[in-house]
């Protein structure tokens, strides 16, 4: 009997230990995906290196689900420059063309003006209330790539959150049964 317990409790372990190294790889993976975050980061200068396209208004250029990657330099923004931009009071970022930059004599600041390609007026009326222009703290980076297409993995677990979950269990699933 006491041969018997031994071995039981020697399965036993040997199932919590390949547990803990599997949650320790899962861990491991997120970890790195935040390091290569954080990483792109300080490589580009931006502080959101890469953006999904959310909407059409971009068309024909950008079109709904492409990712773009961003690069944010000291170089003056320019009139037909492509950027990503946030405005006070709104979440999500926005992806447009500079259309008009003026630059102020007394503080040498530069104000911004935006519209989307397929938009019939400029952005004014999506900037916060009151607001005209833009400033360079709104600008989040410039578009220097993109990948059609590929953003839409996002575009759909954004909108149907259960096929998120899905896939984050089915993962998990994965990384906890798989023998090494």
């Amino acid at each position: 009997m006491g041969w018997i317990g031994d071995s039981v409790e020697s399965i036993r372990s040997l199932q919590i230990r390949h547990l803990l190294t599997q949650i320790i790889s899962l861990g491991m993976i997120v970890t790195s995906a935040l390091i290569i975050w954080k990483g792109l980061m300080c490589i580009t200068g931006s502080e959101s290196p890469v953006v999904v396209v959310l909407s059409g208004s971009m068309e024909p250029g950008f079109k709904r689900g492409d990712i773009l990657f961003l690069h944010m330099n000291k170089d003056p923004i320019r009139a037909g420059e492509i950027v990503v931009f946030h405005v006070d009071g709104r979440e999500i970022p926005i992806v447009h063309r500079v259309i008009k930059v003026h630059e102020r004599q007394d503080t040498g600041e530069v104000d911004i003006l935006t519209k989307g390609d397929n938009n019939f007026g400029d952005d004014r009326l999506l900037y916060a209330h009151g607001q005209l222009w833009l400033q360079q703290h709104h600008i989040m980076g410039r578009a220097v790539g993109f990948l059609p297409y590929v953003g839409w993995v996002t575009i759909i677990m954004t909108e149907k959150p259960i096929i998120k979950y899905l896939l984050i269990g089915a993962l998990g699933l994965l990384v906890i049964t798989s023998k090494d």
